[in-house]
């Protein structure tokens, strides 16, 4: 009679609910089957598996030392938190295990590695390790599989470099009975990324046996080397490709540059998914090619086959890069599923619509999207910027912190930008003062470039002298330049020929240096002076074109 019970409850577990899991546990109370250990782990392991360790936790904490003598509980409960959190739990539960003198095994070590690995601890994790190999089970698939993968997810400290991260992980596979092909991808993978392209080669013809994840790990080793013969005979001696064999061709010569053998090897796939066309219209945009971009964009929509957001994205970046407002509202009709799109296509349309002109636009498709991350709002901020809506930008700014998105250098330059434009010195000193201070964000090069920029431009040109003194960078063309055109509307000449002379020996082809001296020395009568510059500029076939600051260039 015991025995069907036995069966009948073990046919049960799998199946029930929460509820009919307390009814199970009140019937084991009324029975001898309480103290069937067997029986008991499988309804303690059910009770794991709901997504929630308290009522799990409350029949543990109330088992008697028969119980709490037995390995296989204690495992249940350590993997139970290893799924269900809080990870931490598992690793206190070991920790007592231990103190209790219960032994753990095979089935323990690979959740304990795996929640030392989720907390963060590797030191403790390296110590497992030593417990491991003491109590002999470091053979074994499951303890030496997790332990690999510990090595390979170890984050490189100060002392250990990767090289020895992998050197690690190689020494557990090494030391495996059971060499699994997925342990060799990994293995694979890593010494590519690495930069070790010999020890993944000599891993790659020491397999056994390889799948189509091992080629396809060994031409992106090759990609990433820029090796790109070896990848292509590698390719050709593929015994099967799948679509990721094809699409890592197409970057392999994508990256060495050659786009019309990347086009080539896209037109003979014989079958392509939206990553493939995804790779393909990347490498276009990479390499600014972005009417051709647009023209892959219209085969795929011909194809029938669905854009995903990535692909939105690039479409939406060639139309800003060429100003093309119509293809992109053409792009923008297209997006249906926004749910799946999220903040990342609202931004790329956000900044199509302010590229080509239409703000107004721009900022209403802002105001719509939820859940915006900083590189949106700067975004935004930038483009307000650009249109002359310098005030608004600034709202922006403030009302990017009320929303809790914290500001990083890239917000800071576009406000100093927006600043520079509408002549917001206050602001502007007020925004800069605040980067240290307030947000820890050291300010770089180009932030002390747009606070010269803008206290040039509002006269304040002895206060730009002082902070271009005080700043932890030697100033470059474009900040020169600044204080050379300040210098120019105050009319002083003596301190822009020292400017001058400066920007000169930082940067001998820059054009506006040389036209900014040439006007100031104009505009004071200096005519040979004028003329020396112009030789100058006529002798090293220095033209002057138009153009704006770099910081301006930059937030453009």
């Amino acid at each position: 009679m015991t025995w069907d019970f036995d069966l009948k409850i073990t046919g049960l577990l799998p199946k029930c609910t929460f509820q009919h899991l307390k009814q199970i546990q009140a019937f084991l109370i009324t029975t001898s089957l309480a103290q069937n250990i067997p029986i008991f782990s499988k309804f303690l392991r059910r009770s794991t598996e709901f997504g929630t360790m308290g009522y799990s936790d409350v029949i543990f904490s109330q088992l008697g030392d028969h119980f709490l003598n037995e390995t296989i509980l204690w495992n249940v409960m350590i993997r139970g938190y290893a799924f269900n959190g809080p990870v931490e739990n598992a690793l206190l539960l070991f920790g007592e295990m231990l103190q209790r003198g219960v032994k753990p095994h095979n089935y323990t070590y690979p959740y304990v590695i795996s929640s030392c690995c989720e907390y963060g601890w590797y030191r403790e994790a390296e110590i497992v390790h030593c417990q491991i190999v003491k109590s002999g089970f470091e053979s074994n698939p499951s303890v030496a599989n997790s332990l690999f993968n510990m090595y390979l997810k170890m984050p490189a400290s100060k002392q250990e470099t990767t090289d020895s991260k992998l050197t690690n992980a190689r020494k557990v596979f090494d030391n495996m009975l059971v060499r699994p092909v997925e342990a060799c991808n990994r293995l694979i993978t890593e010494y590519g990324n690495s930069g070790d392209i010999k020890s993944a080669r000599r891993m790659f013809e020491n397999m056994k046996e390889r799948d189509v994840v091992s080629w396809n790990s060994m031409i992106s080793g090759y990609a990433k080397a820029g090796e790109v013969a070896n990848a292509r005979e590698l390719f050709d001696s593929m015994p099967e490709r799948n679509v990721i064999s094809w699409t890592s061709m197409i970057g392999v010569y994508a990256d060495a540059g050659d786009l019309d053998t990347a086009r080539q090897v896209f037109d003979e796939m014989p079958h392509r998914n939206v990553v493939s066309w995804n790779s393909m219209i990347s490498c276009y945009i990479h390499h600014s090619k972005f009417e051709e971009t647009l023209s892959l964009f219209l085969q795929m929509q011909s194809e029938g086959l669905l854009p995903d957001g990535y692909t939105f994205v690039s479409a939406l970046l060639a139309c800003s890069k060429l100003g093309d407002l119509e293809f992109g509202r053409y792009v923008h009709c297209l997006i249906r599923d926004w749910s799946q799109l999220r903040v990342m296509v609202g931004t790329a349309l956000v900044e199509m619509y302010a590229q080509c002109g239409d703000v107004n636009r721009s900022f209403s498709i802002f105001t719509k999207i939820g859940n915006k991350d900083v590189f949106c709002w700067n975004v935004m901020i930038r483009s307000l910027a650009i249109h002359g809506r310098a005030e608004d930008a600034i709202k922006l700014f403030w009302s990017m912190q009320k929303a809790g998105t914290r500001p990083n250098d890239f917000s800071f330059t576009s406000t100093l930008f927006a600043c520079s434009l509408g002549g917001l010195l206050e602001e502007g000193r007020r925004i800069f003062a605040s980067m240290a201070r307030d947000y820890q964000v050291r300010p770089k090069i180009e932030h002390y470039g747009c606070m010269v920029d803008l206290l040039c431009r509002n006269g304040q040109v002895e206060e730009a002298q002082v902070l271009v003194r005080n700043m932890p960078y030697e100033p470059d063309t474009a900040i020169l330049g600044a204080l050379l055109a300040g210098c120019k509307v105050r009319g002083d000449v003596k301190s822009a020929e020292t400017v001058g002379k400066r920007a000169m020996e930082s940067t001998a082809e820059e054009s506006g240096v040389y036209a900014l001296l040439s006007s100031i020395h104009a505009d004071a009568g200096q005519w040979p002076e004028v003329q020396e510059a112009r030789e100058k500029m006529d002798e090293m076939k220095i033209h002057k074109k138009t153009g704006i600051s770099n910081y301006h260039a930059e937030a453009c």
